[in-house]
């Protein structure tokens, strides 16, 4: 059994965040919307070096599924967008791996160099191999698109690296069924189960002793070490401003910059000046974290006054002014708007 989990604070590929914002685009939204609170600018999209965090990607799919969810079948539209090179360095050590076997275990391995916000799972049993995804991680409202996104990318990656597509046996989906669920028949080969509690592809066994078609020894070496030193790299960048996060969501928002500091054994000055060299602040890691927690708890039914006291505002007037600051729409609103 081989796992991986997302982690939000990790550097990726601008690539994945532009095929997102083209897509959203061509259905109306204007970029600045697409954008909103990203710290993504325009020019960064044209550009092929440019990296950005997991967490400014997760911002750009929540501002599209906020806006244009409702159109059908808009993450599998999405996912069809992916071509194997958007991947980099990742689809370099698949495609090159000798076996399905090693491609799908490297793959697993170096998930976070991928686009991926799930976690993922590989495991071979008796007479048969399972790939698992577990979108849990990521807020409510955007598991069904991110899975319905990987589930086309992936069939779609799988076509360009074999000319053919390798049929799953059974598929169990982590979402509600659908009301186009032809399309995903038409995707998969066969009609995948609903509301399983982890999205599943199931293959036979036999399917992992499949040579990839343009498998090199010499050439996998290579792309392995190269995919493995920027996953070292990005994750050694995540920096104490992760770490803050972190604490943050754990010990709750309500604790200050001096019992940060204590528990990572450093003076608030040198937080303020570590979080400064990475061009954020303690207030802006706050303002994030009690962001995220609000939306939760908002989409979960929780009421205005309930959230403003649990995030350590004075009263649900502090809060509302916030969360409008934060979002452009009062909580309310936005509460209503997940119902």
């Amino acid at each position: 059994m081989l796992t991986m989990a997302p982690r939000l604070n990790l550097p990726r590929s601008i690539a994945s965040a532009a095929i997102l914002t083209r897509l959203a685009t061509e259905h109306g939204m204007e970029i600045t919307h697409c954008l909103a609170g990203t710290g993504i600018t325009p020019s960064m999209l044209d550009d092929p070096a440019a990296e950005i965090l997991a967490h400014q990607e997760l911002r750009l799919v929540h501002n599209v599924v906020t806006t244009i969810g409702h159109i059908p079948a808009l993450g599998l539209q999405a996912g069809c967008r992916y071509d194997l090179l958007d991947h980099g360095i990742w689809a370099f050590a698949v495609l090159s791996s000798p076996t399905v076997r090693h491609g799908w275990r490297i793959g697993v391995e170096l998930m976070d160099i991928s686009y991926s916000f799930a976690r993922w799972r590989f495991d071979e049993r008796d007479d048969e191999a399972v790939a698992s995804a577990d979108y849990s991680p990521v807020p409510p409202e955007l598991r069904t698109f991110l899975l319905e996104r990987d589930l086309a990318e992936t069939m779609t990656v799988d076509h360009q690296v074999f000319g053919w597509t390798v049929p799953p046996t059974k598929v169990e989906l982590s979402c509600p069924a659908p009301e186009y669920i032809d399309e995903f028949t038409a995707l998969l080969g066969s009609q995948p189960e609903f509301d399983a509690p982890v999205t599943r592809l199931h293959f036979n066994r036999d399917v992992l002793d499949l040579p990839m078609p343009q498998a090199n020894s010499h050439a996998a070496a290579i792309a392995e070490r190269q995919a493995f030193d920027i996953m070292q790299r990005r994750r050694a960048r995540e920096g104490v401003g992760a770490t803050v996060r972190e604490i943050l969501l754990s010990r709750g928002v309500t604790i200050g910059q001096k019992e940060v500091a204590a528990e990572l054994r450093i003076s608030v000055r040198t937080l303020r000046r570590r979080l400064d060299d990475e061009q954020t602040s303690f207030r802006e890691l706050l303002d994030e974290t009690r962001q995220l927690l609000a939306e939760e708890l908002l989409t979960i039914g929780t009421t205005v006054e309930d959230v403003a006291d649990r995030l350590g505002y004075a009263d649900a007037s502090s809060f509302t002014h916030a969360f409008t600051r934060w979002t452009g729409t009062t909580p309310g609103r936005y509460a209503r708007t997940r119902r």
